[in-house]
């Protein structure tokens, strides 16, 4: 049975905090929904201290970043955009079209087709999340959608060049300095100014996770991405320190996020606790990341590799590393999580910032039954058939009979006027 060495804030509290978070950004959302740009604008300024002519970025403004940038910065997101796109488009090219005739004269197939028009959200008030420009708007131009706007918030007071570039040369067709509820709300309800598109896609906070769920139906949405979640499987093939920096390295995204290790090493867990201590006296962000480790880290001790692969599968993390004798045994059984990380050779980050996979996860369970953001996201599969004369008088019988089973008269009567027209008796 797993024991817990550490354990992080109780469910209770947690789910009083997203109440709190629910009650706020429903009347948010009201407020845009009533009065559109004007509360828009009052809501930016509030909670960002931002209220420019327009938050729409123009030609030059997008020139002027991308001026301001050292030509390293440039070959950078290229070179991530260039993994992102790259691993996409394998993706794309999974996704295939069908048409098969399933019996005699009835041909059944399905498309894929794009989504019309993405709102992208790209994370920026505490820290400029560029590689979230890449994730979904490089994702979203492969798989074919033709509008795709793109909204940050401004960061210590003014549009961050680097997000403004990445959006750029992704591929963004509109660029919105505007963050928070606000933007998620203006992208999916629409404004005088910002026309309404048909689905967001995009991480956030706790504020941005809980807008999308509200508007989810509405408007389609990605998936529930919320404060982000590491966790670490580990045994004796490493140490404490590489634990530890990995998982203060997601702690640090916000107060909120958890941390936790799942171990069947007893010295490997006091190991990683006193790196943990040791390295936080050190790290710029530690102030964040000791907050997130001292009320949602956790240390679990279980006995065998069977037992990790069960609690990890409860627990459902968003990022899952693996640092085991048997890495595979891990791929091989677990079930729920966003993202697997073998081995010590990678790591989260690697999949955050540049390696080519999606860091647009789910988050708070949702794992157990989505993956993360991928090329798929964006596309319909819809289906059609075609059905010739004699086919459709076949079918028809059977669709008649059935139909009359339910009680459906008029679905009845459609089966049965194709056995008329096409059939040489009618069903009775």
């Amino acid at each position: 049975m797993a024991i817990w060495l550490k354990k992080g804030i109780s469910a209770e509290d947690d789910a009083s905090d997203l109440t709190k978070v629910r009650s706020v950004v429903e009347g948010i959302l009201a407020d845009i929904e009533k009065r559109g740009d004007e509360a828009v604008r009052l809501l930016s300024k509030k909670f960002d201290n931002w209220s420019p002519k327009d938050f729409r970025l123009s030609k030059s403004q997008i020139e002027e970043c991308l001026k301001s940038l050292p030509k390293q910065v440039i070959d950078d997101i290229k070179f991530a955009q260039a993994q992102i796109r790259n691993f996409a488009q394998i993706q794309r090219d999974s996704i295939r079209d069908v048409e098969v005739e399933t019996m005699p004269g009835v041909v059944l197939g399905h498309k894929n087709i794009p989504i019309n028009s993405v709102g992208c959200y790209v994370p920026g008030g505490k820290y400029p999340m560029v590689a979230s420009a890449h994730m979904s708007i490089v994702t979203a131009k492969v798989a074919g959608v033709k509008r795709i706007i793109a909204c940050a918030p401004p960061y210590k007071g003014s549009p961050h060049p680097a997000i403004v570039a990445a959006m750029h040369l992704a591929g963004a067709t509109e660029i919105y300095a505007l963050g928070g509820v606000q933007a998620i709300g203006a992208m999916a309800l629409g404004t005088a100014s910002i026309k309404p598109v048909d689905m967001i896609a995009g991480p956030g906070n706790a504020f941005v996770a809980e807008a999308k769920r509200q508007l989810s139906g509405r408007v389609g949405i990605d998936l529930f991405a919320g404060p982000t979640e590491t966790l670490v499987i580990a045994d004796e093939a490493v140490d404490g320190e590489i634990c530890a920096t990995d998982l203060l390295g997601q702690a640090e995204h916000g107060p909120n996020s958890p941390s936790i290790l799942l171990t069947t090493s007893r010295r490997l867990a006091e190991d990683t606790v006193k790196q943990i201590k040791k390295q936080l006296e050190v790290l710029s962000t530690a102030e964040i990341a000791a907050e997130a480790w001292a009320n949602y880290g956790q240390v679990i001790l279980c006995k065998d590799n069977a037992e990790m692969a069960k609690e990890a599968d409860r627990i459902a993390s968003e990022h899952v590393q693996v640092m085991t004798k048997n890495n595979d045994y891990f791929l091989n059984n677990l079930t729920n999580y966003g993202a697997l990380f073998l081995g010590p050779e990678t790591n989260v980050a690697y999949g955050d910032k540049v390696i080519g996979t999606n860091h647009t996860l789910p988050t708070r369970k949702a794992a157990r039954y989505t993956g993360g953001l991928w090329v798929g996201k964006f596309i319909k599969t819809c289906t059609y058939q075609r059905v010739k004369p004699e086919a459709s008088a076949m079918v028809g019988e059977y669709c008649s009979r059935l139909c009359e089973v339910e009680g459906f008269a008029g679905h009845k009567e459609q089966a049965d006027l194709r056995i008329r027209r096409y059939g040489h008796k009618r069903v009775v």
